[in-house]
């Protein structure tokens, strides 16, 4: 009896465990660049959290207008969104990890090119709301995005109702801890400028922005990340095709997406500060990453990747 006990004791204690991981959320415009795929999968692998949602984030960007070609692709007939979607059900499906929800997203920004904030409603808008709502009481989602904030932005406008049971994690914008100037010139915050000045003026928002000047540090070189990817895993092959058919010219590559995730899972490897909004914005403080230990956050990837 006194073993039944004990056992019954350990079961509970370990749903107990198993309740209090953290939720999250991932939101990608994975059809975009490689790092998407390397942040996926190591999400999808951190047994620490529990991943519920990725999302489709478009790409969208005036080239895909004027140019005939947008990294590998041939931009007439292109859908971002759509490719990101793609992508994001390929990888999952070499992980065996289907189970996790994965709506598509928004395929354009919120408003219009003057601004504005009307939403745009997609199946990850909502699935975020839902995703929200049926939470425990004491329990918060975490969203992090490594795209344009079309989706976050637009599920907060059709429900504003669950601001603040959500934290939000984006990669996005230059910000220079000494001068404390920010600058919006960067691609995913150009991609939907209205939705990251919605976010800047929420005010009680919970954001924390991984800026490029963070996150540039960890950089993966080609020759020895296809030495360690093994084409035998269908995951680590996508990881390596991905690389051959996007950038096969570029030596080394910026893994900005994978920085965001990294310091995430890894607080004790980066650094945050709290700062202002930038004074266009209502002025309120949010948090920014102002260094990462990219060497650690690297050896963490692989180690994460090899287990």
């Amino acid at each position: 009896m006194k073993y039944f006990i004990v056992l019954i004791a350990v079961l509970s204690m370990l749903s107990t465990a198993n309740a209090q991981k953290q939720k999250v959320w991932l939101d990608a415009d994975t059809g975009n660049e490689m790092d998407d795929l390397y942040a996926i999968v190591r999400l999808v692998k951190e047994p620490s959290v529990d991943l519920i949602g990725l999302s489709s984030a478009h790409f969208n960007n005036p080239d895909l207008r004027v140019f005939e070609k947008w990294n590998a692709y041939n931009t007439k007939g292109l859908n971002p969104v759509a490719e990101s979607q793609r992508l994001n059900m390929q990888i999952l499906k070499a992980l065996n990890r289907m189970n996790i929800l994965h709506p598509i997203g928004a395929d354009r920004q919120i408003g219009r090119a003057w601004g504005q904030e009307d939403p745009r409603d997609s199946e990850a808008a909502r699935a975020i709301i839902s995703a929200v709502k049926n939470l425990p009481a004491d329990e918060s989602l975490d969203i992090l995005t490594i795209g344009a904030m079309t989706n976050i932005a637009s599920a907060l406008i059709l429900a504003p109702e669950i601001k603040s049971r959500i934290r939000c994690f984006s990669l996005g914008a230059q910000y220079n801890p000494q001068t404390k100037v920010w600058n919006k010139n960067e691609f995913n915050i150009r991609n939907d400028l209205n939705a990251f000045d919605y976010l800047l003026n929420l005010e009680g928002f919970d954001l924390t922005m991984m800026c490029l000047e963070a996150a540039k540090p960890l950089q993966f070189k080609r020759e020895e990340t296809y030495s360690k990817l093994d084409e035998s895993n269908e995951a680590e092959k996508i990881l390596k095709d991905r690389w051959q058919e996007q950038n096969p010219q570029d030596e080394t590559r910026v893994m900005w997406d994978l920085a965001l995730i990294e310091a995430y899972l890894n607080p004790e490897l980066a650094w945050i500060k709290t700062v202002s909004t930038p004074p266009e914005n209502k002025q309120r403080k949010i948090n920014a990453y102002i260094k990462i230990d990219e060497k650690a956050l690297a050896n963490d990837f692989w180690n994460t990747l090899k287990k």
